[in-house]
């Protein structure tokens, strides 16, 4: 007798970030998990009104973000498997009211991406459900000051996962009390990204520059999410290494790219990227490497985050230089891969980088096969859940 397939239904932001660092890190589930021979769904239902990125402006009309769906949907063969709910009157896209109902009843697994959707009592009835969690630190320092809204949250799944892979280890200072999180990580369909030849000359990232709203306080300190406060400590490393850098960055900030630029940056608009998958990919693919930091939440309180970029670049073959969270004590680091801590480390890293280029450039590829392949990401996931 044959065991019919597992059914996942996935929970998550696509329309409300119609952005393509969001679209691919929600397509490498879809795809992973639809390859291990899943039966696997999308449904968002958030809450959020719909965000018209053409526009750029929130709106109660929902056409922007469902075609935006239905083409995400079908880059990986689930023209029929999606459903969005609009917020603005209640409708449902894709799947029916109705129909995402009988799913839920019959599906196996939840995984709340991002943990963006509150569950309610329809999400309830799947035996198993999934929080996970890709931007760690803030959701456990919630816990530990005794948010009510966010314990509530965690108590509705019944298991959380953590990008935060170095969450509980001796020199980790995040809190984590109340619940267990599961360290996993990004899933990469690994022949998505397969770079064709050369391209750029220059170390690259896509990143936000300055960004408000989310520091943190805890034991007194305050901890940042902007990403501009680190930038500014490597400000120099153009003019320390032979090696050329560009930030493609979503930013108004005049001010703050005129100081970069200054300083020997190249800066780029990031929006004609993160609005084109392609582009995005092609970006990432033709980059010498990347060149990037992490919050000063993460760094400071080594939560072990590592970025699904950052991932995208080694299943490119692209040497990462990234920004230490404690990742090092998780993921081989020194040979294609390096976390610096400070301006002194990165600059060591680019003269390594440069002195052996082939041979880094495959030891990127070797740390995205062994630790990010979706085939192993994903397969864990499902072993850990019982499925």
């Amino acid at each position: 007798m044959t065991t019919p397939p597992l059914t996942v239904v996935v929970l998550g932001i696509l329309g409300r970030t119609p952005v393509a660092g969001v679209a691919w890190q929600v397509l490498h589930y879809l795809e992973g998990f639809r390859r291990l021979g899943v039966d696997v769904w999308y449904v968002e239902d958030t809450g959020e009104w719909p965000y018209d990125a053409e526009r750029d402006t929130v709106t109660d009309d929902p056409s922007y973000t469902v075609r935006y769906i239905a083409r995400m949907m079908a880059r990986c063969g689930l023209d029929d498997h999606w459903s969005y709910r609009c917020a603005a009157g209640g409708a449902y896209f894709g799947l029916s009211d109705n129909q995402v109902a009988t799913l839920l009843r019959q599906a196996d697994v939840l995984i709340n991406l991002t943990g963006s959707t509150e569950l309610r009592d329809d999400h309830l009835r799947v035996p198993v459900r999934v929080y996970l969690e890709t931007d760690p630190v803030l959701p456990q320092i919630e816990v530990a000051c005794g948010s009510s809204r966010t314990i509530a949250l965690l108590e509705t799944h019944t298991h959380l996962f953590s990008y935060g892979e170095n969450l509980g280890a001796p020199d980790c200072g995040v809190p984590v009390r109340r619940f267990t999180y599961h360290p996993t990580r990004q899933p990469v369909v690994l022949d998505w990204w397969k770079a064709n030849g050369g391209g750029h000359s220059s170390f690259t990232t896509v990143a936000n520059w300055r960004q408000q709203g989310k520091d943190v306080e805890w034991n007194g300190e305050r901890y940042l999410w902007s990403k501009h406060a680190e930038f500014l400590k490597v400000l120099e490393l153009p003019s320390r290494t032979s090696q050329s850098f560009e930030l493609a960055l979503a930013s108004n900030d005049q001010e703050g790219l005129q100081l970069l630029a200054s300083h020997g940056w190249s800066v780029v608009d990031a929006t004609p990227l993160s609005s084109d998958l392609s582009s995005y990919r092609d970006y990432l693919c033709h980059s010498l490497g990347e060149f990037t930091v992490a919050k000063d939440q993460n760094v400071r309180l080594r939560s072990g985050w590592f970025s699904d970029r950052s991932a995208c670049y080694l299943a490119a073959g692209r040497p990462v230089i990234t920004q230490d969270t404690g990742f090092g004590n998780i993921l081989p680091v020194g040979r294609g891969l390096f976390a610096f801590k400070t301006l002194d480390d990165a600059v060591a890293a680019c003269d390594e980088i440069g002195a052996d280029y082939p041979m880094h450039c495959a030891a990127a590829r070797e740390i995205a096969y062994e630790h990010f392949s979706s085939e192993r990401v994903l397969g864990s996931l499902i072993d850990r859940i019982g499925g």
